[in-house]
């Protein structure tokens, strides 16, 4: 190891600075949001079994919520435009301007060019949680999901039910696509009801088992037409084990709601960022 400056500890002392500072980010408006939620109705419902994923589509102004019903399982969600797949879940840069982990009044951005607002989460049940005495918290955007290439250099098996294939398979049957042109719209996740942080002393991603409960949910408010694609990680609630057959899981539902009519009457869809493009060339 290379010796220490004499420095070194003024240098690390160095206070840290905010990246993204979000005060000046467009913000939701959650009185809005809440008042709509009053009476709203259940328009759909779908289950997604154990070890496999399942698609939904939600409209933009409507709501949907992903419920624990059985047992702690966790999920990988993914999100496109329904119109444009092109437009998709953007992991890295919500977790640039919101932190590691999502709550109640964070929202998931979509992909450049459009940079935009996809979904705002309106209500958490495990918002309680906090960060644990390890580091820990639910919902991340840390970790990319599951995958058999992975899988495949550590272990050197085959194994098809991670994530990433179980939501390749579920927008191939949904869209229509072939399974190579499905899995290049698979992007990294939101892992729903996932405890995760990082640990102090190697940087390592961890995992511990989830503190879901049936009947917990996590509510998302769409900002523009959605397809999503959510499974139920073959990990289930990931106290030890990440994809495996040997795993408890369960299966996870997605509600859609319509909220009351005439509730979001001055809402609009967020248009696509404003930026022109241009680069700075010519």
């Amino acid at each position: 190891m290379t010796q220490a400056p004499e420095d070194a500890d003024a240098r690390r002392a160095v206070a840290p600075v905010i990246c993204y500072p979000t005060q000046t980010l467009p913000q939701p408006d959650l009185a809005l949001y809440r008042a709509a939620r009053e009476g709203m109705e259940k328009l759909s419902e779908t289950t997604v079994p154990p070890r496999e994923a399942a698609c939904f589509r939600v409209r933009a102004g409507q709501f949907f919520r992903i419920r624990s019903v059985e047992g702690p399982q966790v999920g990988d969600l993914n999100l496109w435009n329904s119109n444009a797949l092109s437009e998709r879940f953007y992991s890295g840069k919500t977790r640039a301007l919101h932190g590691t982990h999502l709550s109640t009044g964070d929202r998931m951005w979509s992909s450049f060019p459009t940079l935009r607002p996809m979904a705002t989460i309106t209500e958490d049940t495990l918002g309680w949680y906090g960060i644990d005495p390890h580091g820990g918290a639910v919902h991340d955007v840390i970790g990319t999901r599951c995958d058999p290439y992975t899988h495949n250099l550590l272990t050197g098996g085959q194994y098809h039910h991670c994530c990433h294939s179980n939501l390749t398979r579920a927008l191939a049957a949904e869209t229509g696509l072939s399974l190579d042109r499905a899995e290049a719209h698979v992007h990294d996740v939101l892992n729903v009801f996932m405890c995760t942080g990082f640990t102090r002393d190697t940087g390592q991603y961890f995992m511990k088992a989830s503190p879901v409960c049936p009947g917990d949910y996590l509510e998302f408010f769409a900002e523009i037409d959605l397809l999503g694609a959510l499974s139920a990680c073959p990990g289930g609630d990931c106290s030890s084990e990440h994809s495996s057959d040997a795993a408890a899981c369960y299966p996870l539902l997605v509600e859609v709601f319509q909220p009351r009519a005439g509730a979001l009457e001055d809402w609009r869809s967020p248009p696509p960022n404003g930026y022109d493009r241009s680069h700075g060339a010519g």
